[in-house]
């Protein structure tokens, strides 16, 4: 749980918060998220629960994802495998966040995004280690953006059933790295990170 001081200044404040999920995944987009939470959210205690989304069980991800949906402004922003592929890693999670945060670039918010610096987005924003451990608004954009891409993934798995990508999200599993070499590559995976593998 995070610290109420931190939950209150960044709701009263009104800072939107910006994380990302998917980077080290076998396959699949990064995902980054933008949230802007409403200050209404704070008269539901269900706000107090709100913390890093890998800190949660997934039935209280898609919970709280659901919760923080109904008091807030989100938007998404993808850099699909492709993109991956041809930029790297690095700069395509970048180019998810800014895509994330086209929808607020009118606003005059403070902004926090969680990890160290590595691009420029404006002069109001904050880059915090940790952050989804330290800022609610970072915390449930990673909410967020990690039931958005589980959601995603599990819908690719149906398509290539052969990889438990309902049960591992494309990352590098055991069961993942031997269905690789079994199966091969799919349209949506990183070739850029399994050269060593093929």
């Amino acid at each position: 749980m995070l610290l109420v001081k931190l939950l209150l200044n960044d709701i009263k404040n009104q800072v939107i918060g910006i994380d990302e999920v998917g980077r080290g995944a076998f396959c699949g987009p990064v995902v980054s998220c933008s949230v802007l939470l409403e200050k209404k959210i704070l008269n539901n205690n269900l706000v107090f629960q709100i913390t890093d989304s890998k800190r949660l069980s997934h039935k209280n991800r898609i919970i709280l994802s659901k919760f923080i949906k109904v008091y807030s402004s989100y938007s998404i922003g993808v850099a699909n495998n492709i993109e991956i592929d041809e930029m790297n890693i690095l700069r395509a999670t970048n180019l998810s966040m800014i895509r994330s945060y086209d929808k607020f670039k009118k606003t005059e918010n403070s902004i926090k995004i969680d990890g160290l610096q590595t691009f420029s987005l404006n002069e109001r924003t904050t880059f915090i280690k940790n952050g989804d451990q330290k800022s609610i608004s970072i915390a449930a954009a990673s909410i967020i953006a990690k039931t958005w891409r589980d959601r995603l993934m599990t819908l690719y798995s149906k398509i290539y059933p052969m990889y438990g990508w309902e049960r591992n999200k494309g990352y590098g599993t055991h069961e993942h790295r031997n269905a690789i070499k079994k199966f091969g590559l799919t349209k949506i995976h990183r070739k850029s990170f399994l050269r060593n593998l093929i």
